[in-house]
């Protein structure tokens, strides 16, 4: 059964977040904070009753332990999903099914090229649009780049993704102080399934972030092929790989040392973009961007606000019924290529072949 939403014209929408981790905590409530005039959270849901209730009373909002009685709120209008993956897909379409006005899906929204099609499928039949929570696709400074960079994707050869991070935890805790954090399990890094976990966390956890980005320059993205894959200690990744003539990097490192930093660049014949954007869980300012062509150099940024807030400013616009909402075709594209991605890195860890396709490894 679904209930019809209470909200009134030029009323603030309501947030019902489902999944009260460290990313709620530390990101969605401080972004949401600073929008009570267009978006107010309503019903806070986690399994674990003390957490929903503590986290729910920072922000005056109902709590709960069902995704079934947070969908039944007539107040709520979004929802967010901020869950562990595994249940993303099954949310997403109960969320579009009981006509809420928009949904918010954390990274990744499915875990196979099935549960994608599905969500597209709901989707479309419902109407209800769906964003995932990649920031960067939504950061000012990346769009003001888009804006200005002319024919720089058809001469692009060389893109990377370089990475330079404190562990999570240090940074929810500067954002907030949280409540029922799990702790990490101690892991054998010599161990051939916990080094492809690990692969697979990098790419699915932190290089999807940039891999929308990624494919604005690689538009033929099922034909990329990954070269060479491994793990960086304490925690991190350095993955090669080519599409076409482009040559791809992607590296990260969580430690504790060394100065954050996130860059993604884009390097053309006569033509590069190198943007920078704010670490994770930081919420002041935009990403920064440089555009160089022909001795020149444009600076973009920084804006207002970013990527975090750049997303719940879009759900505003699309519930209200303005905006249109990203294809579920890119979705599904951004989906499959980070996939494949991972797929192919962790075959490399078994003896796979260096080269072969990311789509092969998928299909495989």
């Amino acid at each position: 059964m679904t209930l019809s939403s209470h909200h009134q014209p030029g009323a603030p929408l309501g947030v019902g977040i489902l999944g009260a981790g460290p990313v709620t905590q530390a990101i969605h409530l401080p972004s949401l904070a600073r929008l009570t005039d267009i978006l107010q959270v309503r019903h806070i849901m986690d399994v674990d009753p003390a957490v929903a209730e503590s986290v729910a009373g920072r922000v005056g909002a109902r709590f709960s332990t069902s995704m079934e009685e947070l969908l039944a709120d007539p107040n709520v209008d979004i929802v967010a999903i901020c869950s562990p993956h595994q249940f993303h897909a099954a949310q997403v379409i109960a969320s579009c099914r009981a006509g809420k006005k928009a949904v918010l899906c954390e990274k990744p929204f499915a875990m196979t090229g099935e549960e994608a099609a599905g969500i597209s499928a709901v989707s479309a039949e419902t109407g209800v649009p769906i964003i995932v929570g990649a920031m960067h696709t939504f950061d000012p400074g990346w769009l003001a780049a888009e804006a200005a960079w002319g024919d720089l994707p058809e001469q692009v050869h060389t893109i990377r993704s370089s990475i330079v991070l404190p562990p999570n935890p240090r940074f929810e805790d500067f954002a907030t102080e949280i409540v029922g954090r799990i702790p990490v399990p101690t892991q054998d890094l010599s161990d051939p399934e916990v080094i492809k976990a690990r692969l697979r966390g990098g790419v699915m956890g932190l290089a999807i972030h940039d891999l929308p980005l990624v494919r604005r320059f690689t538009p033929d993205f099922a034909a990329v092929e990954v070269l060479h894959a491994e793990t960086a200690e304490p925690f991190g990744y350095v993955i090669s790989m080519r599409a076409g003539s482009v040559a791809i990097e992607l590296r990260a490192a969580m430690n504790d040392t060394w100065e954050p930093a996130w860059v993604f660049e884009a390097i053309g014949d006569d033509a590069a973009l190198k943007i920078d954007f704010t670490p994770s869980y930081v919420h002041a300012g935009s990403a920064t961007a440089q555009i160089r062509k022909a001795g020149q150099t444009l600076f973009l940024g920084p804006y207002g606000h970013n990527g975090y807030e750049g997303e719940w400013r879009k759900l505003a616009e699309l519930a209200s019924g303005t905006g249109q909402p990203p294809s579920a075709e890119t979705l599904i594209h951004d989906l499959e290529f980070a996939l494949s991605i991972a797929e192919a890195a962790v075959g490399l860890v078994d003896g796979g072949t260096a080269g072969a396709t990311a789509a092969e490894e998928v299909s495989a």
